[in-house]
């Protein structure tokens, strides 16, 4: 699907504020709430807005330790540890990259025993080669909505 200027607006506007009525966006944009909804209903339907969710502040629920793990897998069942990687409750992304180290993953934690246990679990998993573990000192952007 081709995503046009009109589109691109509203996806924006949706990132920075996807509680506002179809109408108030409709006012926002200069258009009719009905093109508003048919082009909302249009991205939705290709899996292009795949849901609509609140932004939160981890450390303040109490997950105060976020980790950036690499995975070496071993042979080429790199998809299936991803996936199975990617079932854990606190994995907020998994990423196959390119370079030394075949896998990314992120994941947020509310104390460092949490971590250890995971990390020492990661080694259980088939393929799982090497981790290196970088714990986040301090965080200066998280916020994947590109505006």
């Amino acid at each position: 699907m081709n995503l046009d200027s009109t589109d691109e607006k509203i996806l924006k506007n949706l990132m920075m504020d996807a509680r506002q009525s179809a109408r108030q966006l409709a006012l926002k944009l200069g258009m009719s709430t009905v093109t508003v909804l048919s082009r909302i209903k249009k991205l939705e339907k290709e899996k292009i807005i795949k849901g609509y969710t609140a932004t939160i502040d981890h450390e303040k629920i109490g997950y105060s330790l976020t980790a950036i793990i690499e995975i070496v897998a071993k042979n080429d069942k790199i998809v299936d540890m991803e996936e199975e990687i990617s079932k854990f409750e606190n994995v907020c992304g998994v990423y196959d990259i390119t370079g030394s180290t075949d896998t990314i993953i992120i994941a947020k934690f509310k104390e460092r025993n949490e971590l250890s246990k995971f990390v020492k679990g990661l080694a259980t998993i088939p393929n799982v080669e090497n981790t290196i573990t970088h714990v986040v000192l301090n965080t200066a952007k998280e916020d994947f909505r590109l505006t």
